[in-house]
């Protein structure tokens, strides 16, 4: 009989297997992100631009339309335009023009069940890609602002990736994604609610902890909300990843899935206290 020691080792590596990868994609992006996002609105625009073309190249292949077919160029070019009309004309312009396009579309794919799901691109990412823009946009703390929705997303999924590998236990959805845990999803919280409670301390009292804490959970409720969302949507289309451009994540709605659910909450939580306060006071 061999040694439990033995016997375990296999299971751990298979645990971790995906961390190099992650990790390494990590320190390529994070980056470029962080550096649009300092730089200014109109790089930032422009990286969101190229992340929802990508993103809706994504779920154009996700509903088996073959590349360079006209609808699999039709919904990136569109939603490359989306974030940039948020950018130029405002938000409100912008998700008109997503609904219209949505409409064109879903009446020049066929108007059946196929097009349908092509034309669901645009409900999916114009909202977040829309939020992200006008959130970075908001005069002196729209930088600020920005991120702190991305470092809480960032400990969302770390902190849930993290505890849900180390302690594991009950699942969270089964049906949906097997994958995830209980335990992963109030690791994710937590930390989470520890980026809140660090940017109250760095703020020296100007915001509440209570409040910085509370924002900050929610954010991390609603990334978590948008991974399962992914995840029963790739089962509705029957693959495993939204695509491969990432190493140790798949695609890019494998990495962004939580940001296109917290941006427009974000967004919702800001128009309805005011906006244009830090952390939307």
């Amino acid at each position: 009989m061999s040694e439990p020691g033995v016997q375990a080792t296999p299971a751990r590596s298979a645990r971790w297997g995906d961390l190099r990868k992650r990790v390494g994609s990590a320190v390529l992006l994070a980056p470029l992100a962080l550096a649009c996002l300092w730089l200014g609105k109109g790089p930032w625009a422009v990286l969101i631009a190229i992340g929802a073309a990508g993103c809706a190249a994504e779920w154009a292949g996700m509903c088996r339309t073959r590349s360079l077919a006209w609808p699999f160029i039709l919904l990136p070019f569109g939603m490359a335009v989306v974030p940039l009309a948020a950018f130029l004309v405002g938000g409100a312009w912008a998700l008109i023009l997503a609904g219209c396009l949505a409409i064109i579309g879903w009446w020049l794919f066929g108007h059946d069940r196929r097009a349908a799901w092509l034309a669901a691109g645009f409900a999916y990412l114009a909202p977040a890609a829309v939020a992200l823009v006008r959130l970075r946009h908001v005069h002196l703390v729209g930088r600020w602002d920005m991120l702190f929705l991305v470092l809480v997303i960032w400990a969302s999924d770390i902190g849930a990736y993290l505890v849900g590998r180390l302690v594991g236990g009950p699942k969270l959805a089964p049906a949906i994604s097997p994958g995830k845990t209980w335990s992963g999803a109030i690791g994710g919280l937590v930390a989470a609610g520890l980026v809140g409670s660090g940017v109250a301390v760095w703020a020296g009292g100007r915001l509440p902890l209570a409040h910085c804490v509370t924002i900050a959970v929610v954010l991390g409720m609603a990334s978590q909300i948008g991974d399962l969302l992914e995840s029963w949507l790739k089962r509705q289309f029957g693959v495993k990843d939204s695509g491969r451009s990432i190493p140790g994540h798949g695609g890019l709605l494998d990495r962004l899935d939580g940001m296109l659910t917290a941006a427009p909450t974000a967004a919702v939580v800001a128009v309805a206290t005011g906006g244009g306060m830090l952390l939307w006071q």
